[in-house]
């Protein structure tokens, strides 16, 4: 019988700390398109306040059904307490919103990357911000409400 992996061995002996640069992905409970409306999406974009203390954001987009988000951790911050101080806030705003009522917003977890310093910081920020045009969303960025970028491609955001 084959033995089933142990995931969280996967993870021991990462290095997290201050200073580090990571991009997140936090996925809707079931791929659900929890976010999206306008006063749903901005329910994560407030939420992103309440962690400033923790970490100061590079950039982000909130999708229909995940967010992406691109922060440095700063000084004595967890990155899970990080993410979850996020998830947090946000659900309370969402359902503060009578969105949902009882039904879970989140997916349990969330992805991460530690960018390395080979990594091209700038061309990942402008990566995450493309989601929409990607994803059909809108032909132009400019046209999508629910992302920032310290670093904004100012080619994806109007049209020509």
């Amino acid at each position: 019988m084959p033995r089933k992996a142990k995931f969280y061995r996967l993870r021991n002996g990462r290095a997290r700390g201050s200073g580090r640069i990571y991009l997140i992905t936090i996925t809707c409970h079931g791929r659900q398109a929890h976010f999206a409306t306008l006063q749903s999406g901005r329910c994560f974009v407030q939420a992103l306040r309440a962690t400033r203390a923790h970490a100061v954001t590079l950039g982000y987009v909130v999708m229909p059904d995940h967010i992406h988000w691109l922060l440095v951790l700063r000084e004595h911050a967890d990155l899970a307490t990080t993410v979850q101080k996020a998830k947090s806030v946000a659900t309370q705003r969402w359902r503060r919103a009578g969105r949902g009522g009882n039904e879970r917003l989140w997916h349990v977890g969330f992805h991460e990357r530690a960018l390395r310093r080979q990594d091209d910081l700038a061309a990942m920020a402008r990566y995450i911000v493309a989601n929409p045009l990607r994803a059909g969303l809108v032909d132009f960025l400019g046209d999508y409400p629910h992302w920032d970028c310290a670093w904004p491609p100012e080619n994806l955001i109007q049209e020509k």
